[in-house]
């Protein structure tokens, strides 16, 4: 299964029997100045691509037992929401949304970090799915066939606050925050202090998607966004943002670009940001 996957291979493939559609989308907006999150369930049926079914990152793909957003749940409650719509051995699986991609890669890396890797983002999502005219459908979701989801859990995909702080002084591992410069540069204050983890690097998700198709962008645009990570000689690199979203597409675009050993902070700045013995740097002069 390729990790990117084109719109004119999933059209022809829709109906192939081993085929899962997965649609990961969240409604995450700021409406007169509140956020506003919750399942894309309704957005998905008012349509999706054929024979997709939705699953819901807001709960059911997300732990219950912290005040922090979207935080990997437990291998069995994934394997469970999983076998639900029918994703198990033998299966493949294409992931999408309608926010450049990155609530799909979100998917795409907690399947990864279960060992399972017959799965591929949609490239462009919904929004390029739709622009080029391709097929939408409001039906429900297709009944498959009962499946099992093994884990075969890969221990260092997800790391937490420990792990982040022994490597600010390891020079063998990159920090790396998908922030939009604003946020990373200290001048917006969205996760209760300005700033970044001390030495992190800056490398947007916003910047590794088209803005108009929401496909990612070329390999020699996504090379010369990660340069920062590529030429680190760093031998891991650890991606994070404010809830662990944006840096699961940073985290699958270096993974498309050959990086290995990435992991993701998954508490992220929603942790972070609002724990005042934690360090942050804000650059001099911004």
């Amino acid at each position: 299964m390729e990790q990117l996957i084109d719109p004119v291979w999933l059209e022809e493939n829709l109906d192939a029997p081993d085929l899962r559609i997965l649609d990961c989308m969240v409604v995450f907006e700021r409406v007169d100045g509140v956020l506003n999150v919750e399942s894309g369930i309704e957005r998905w049926r008012s349509g999706h691509i054929p024979g997709s079914a939705h699953v819901d990152l807001v709960s059911d793909l997300a732990k219950a037992d912290t005040d922090l957003r979207f935080m990997m749940p437990s291998a069995a409650q994934v394997a469970a929401v999983m076998e639900s719509v029918g994703v198990g051995d033998g299966t493949r699986v294409v992931l999408y949304d309608s926010d450049k991609n990155m609530w799909a890669a979100r998917v795409w890396w907690m399947l990864r970090s279960l060992g399972f890797d017959d799965a591929g983002v949609l490239d462009g999502g919904l929004k390029n799915w739709t622009a080029e005219g391709r097929p939408v459908s409001t039906e429900p979701a297709p009944e498959n066939p009962a499946t099992t989801f093994t884990v075969r859990e890969r221990p260092g995909h997800f790391v937490d606050k420990t792990t982040v702080l022994v490597a600010i002084d390891d020079a063998n591992t990159q920090i790396v925050n998908a922030l939009p410069e604003a946020a990373h540069n200290g001048s917006t204050l969205d996760y209760g202090r300005p700033g970044h983890i001390p030495g992190a690097v800056n490398v947007p998700a916003v910047a590794l998607v088209d803005d108009d198709t929401h496909a990612y962008v070329g390999v020699d645009q996504l090379r010369q966004q990660a340069q920062s990570v590529l030429t680190s000689g760093a031998k891991k690199t650890i991606t994070y943002c404010g809830g662990g979203i944006s840096a699961a597409s940073g985290a699958f675009a270096l993974t498309l670009l050959g990086v290995e050993n990435v992991a993701i902070y998954d508490a992220s700045m929603g942790e972070w940001g609002y724990d005042e013995t934690l360090p942050l740097t804000v650059p001099v002069g911004e």
